[in-house]
């Protein structure tokens, strides 16, 4: 064990020796050149002019020494299914699943949309896209064809990888019918897309000479042997799209070399996991965390990673313990929210497994209440490690780093500053840095370190606009989060500076939804807000104005209204986005100028105070508010 503040400190004030440090624990085909390239703020470069491939890192150099131990072990609560790979036999799958990809022309930098469910396939399809230098960009499966659409077109992928059909809760989701529609919208539909088949959509139809059959493909592909395209660090690794607060997704790019590195330093210093352990991420690879932390954390620090498929509470509340035991975890990571609704069940099913084996239990994705993760703790008896990332900067922000010192935690913060990010929290309108347990915006001086996104996906300037011009005298990466700092140097998030709402760990734009809404015919306008949830962290709420007030004039009329509206959501968006109420009212809260008032909104819907209204253009659409909430 070391000391955490010399460690954080050489990792600022000296970056470039920190950082070659920290790329030895990955291989090299060619050595870089140098550590940064930071000629062009705010872009940077890192381990400039090396060249490295992230399925060789993740598969092939554990060969050696761990090509019998486990690799991936796949389990279904929903299909009762279960599979396991060792290093060798992952290997052999990705091989055959990068020939596949060769066989219909896909090259290096040519980009694979992959959307599908939590199974093993989608893993073989993220590392022979990286195999061969393809830039993969996975979708989660929950997302309504209109969103997939949206993905598709910005991508312009040359294939894409997807399923017959997913399950949840015991309910089978044809992904393929989602797929047409997505693919009949979009206006850069791929050449082909390939399906595996799990046999659980019976009414599933192909395309002809479009779509192919994994399965098939695999067969002729058995004995494949693709070797791994060499890449220059900064090339990309994958796109992955973020909700921000346009209606219009942002595609987070990823680097190689940078990515690979900042990974396996944080599997070693903050995750401490070590090669031949095993990790559990309850999570979903749509998702960042079941990129980084699923997927290629794990494997790249020789560890056996667990896919799993379904619920925390199918077939009851114990199976994630279950899978503990029987898997012998010796890390899992997953988000309060699954907690919370943990603590909801019945008691007796976090004793019902021995989970011993089990170290540490990290949590993220929003803010982690003081309760919820005192109760975790004496639960089960392990450490419980909070820490805060987003998906642009692919590892934690804020996190203890017990690898390095086991620093004491607080209950209801992340802790501290993690390695090579200089943080500063500034005052909102000055710029200027706020005082001990004063609010502030949680900012990082750039360069932002390894890992982090290297800009957005063929946009340049969005990248510059969204994440560094928040502050006019300065130049320095925007969380959009606000934050307090104790006089112990403990961070603790308090949540968004801008409209983006936090639904169990998944990020949802106010915008995105708002367009969706009014997707609905009958729907003039509309404010969506999150509002604190007991069990989610935020929920979605929308206050609409219809264009035939009518169609709202009974309870009976309205109940049937917000069922359309939320049918409306589901489809351009997906269930994942759709409210939890939908309030129907005559005017929404403006400035004088026009501008809605969503904060005043949330504070009323939260039953707080709505700040100051001096600039309010009518008092009555607050009152109407106001009413709604209270269900009058």
């Amino acid at each position: 064990m070391g000391n955490y503040k010399e460690f954080y400190r050489r990792s600022i004030e000296g970056r470039d020796a920190f950082w070659a440090e920290q790329a030895k624990l990955i291989d090299w085909h060619r050595p870089f050149d140098s550590v940064l390239d930071y000629s062009k703020p705010p872009f940077a470069k890192w381990f400039v002019g090396g060249q490295t491939n992230l399925c060789h890192n993740a598969l092939d150099r554990h060969l050696k020494e761990r090509a019998e131990q486990k690799a991936l072990v796949y389990i279904s609560s929903e299909t009762g299914q279960q599979q396991t790979y060792s290093y060798r036999e992952l290997h052999a799958e990705v091989n055959r699943f990068a020939a596949i990809l060769q066989s219909q022309g896909v090259e290096k930098g040519d980009r694979v949309i992959v959307y599908m469910p939590m199974i093993a396939e989608a893993v073989f399809a993220m590392l022979a896209c990286a195999r061969i230098g393809a830039i993969h960009s996975v979708v989660f499966g929950g997302f309504a064809p209109a969103s997939l659409a949206t993905r598709i077109d910005d991508a312009k992928p040359k294939l894409m990888v997807t399923a017959d059909a997913g399950m949840r809760g015991g309910k089978i989701i044809p992904y393929k019918p989602l797929v047409d529609e997505a693919l009949r919208l979009a206006q850069f539909p791929p050449e082909k897309v390939l399906i595996c088949d799990r046999s659980l959509d019976k009414q599933l139809t192909r395309v002809e000479g479009r779509d192919l059959d994994y399965a098939s493909l695999r067969e002729q592909h058995l004995d494949a042997t693709v070797a791994p395209v060499w890449l220059e660090s900064s090339e990309p690794s994958y796109i992955l799209y973020t909700s921000g607060t346009t209606g219009k997704p942002k595609g987070v790019q990823r680097d190689t070399g940078g990515h690979a590195v900042a990974l396996i330093a944080s599997m070693r210093h903050i995750y401490t996991g070590q090669p031949g352990e095993t990790m559990f991420t309850a999570s979903d690879i749509g998702w960042v965390v079941g990129h980084s932390y699923i997927v290629y954390g794990p494997l790249l620090n020789g560890m056996t990673t667990i896919v799993y498929e379904g619920l925390p509470i199918r077939p009851d509340a114990g199976i994630w313990w279950k899978i503990v035991a029987e898997n012998q975890v010796n890390v899992m990571f997953t988000s309060p929210t699954a907690i919370r609704v943990l603590k909801k069940q019945p008691p007796e099913y976090l004793h019902k497994y021995d989970v011993s084996c089990l170290r540490s239990l990290y949590l993220a994705g929003e803010p982690l209440d003081e309760p919820t993760a005192r109760w975790i703790a004496d639960a089960l008896q392990v450490n419980i490690v909070d820490n805060y990332w987003q998906t642009e900067t692919g590892w934690p922000i804020l996190s203890s780093v017990p690898g390095i010192e086991d620093t004491p935690r607080k209950f209801g913060s992340p802790s501290f500053a993690a390695y090579g990010f200089d943080l500063k929290l500034l005052h909102e309108s000055t710029g200027q840095e706020v005082g001990v347990n004063e609010k502030g915006v949680l900012t990082a001086v750039p360069p932002l370190p390894p890992g982090c996104l290297s800009t957005v996906w063929g946009d340049d300037k969005r990248f510059v606009e969204t994440y560094f011009s928040s502050f006019d005298n300065q130049q320095v990466y925007t969380t959009f989060d606000w934050a307090t700092q104790d006089a112990d140097g403990y961070y603790f998030i308090l949540g968004r500076t801008d409209d983006v709402i936090n639904v169990a760990g998944h990020r949802l734009g106010t915008r995105e939804i708002e367009e969706a809404i009014s997707a609905h015919n009958n729907i003039a306008e509309v404010a969506v807000v999150g509002v604190h949830d007991e069990i989610k962290g935020q929920a979605v709420m929308a206050f609409a104005v219809v264009k035939d007030p009518s169609r709202t004039a009974t309870p009976e009329a309205a109940a049937l209204m917000e069922k359309e509206v939320m049918a409306t959501v589901d489809k351009q968006l997906g269930a994942i986005a759709r409210p939890a109420k939908v309030h129907f009212v005559t005017l929404l809260p403006k400035t004088r100028s026009g501008k809605l008032l969503r904060r005043s909104i949330q504070a009323i819907a939260e039953g707080r105070d709505p700040g100051d209204l001096t600039t309010l253009d009518d008092v009555g659409a607050l009152e109407q508010i106001r009413n709604a909430v209270a269900g009058k």
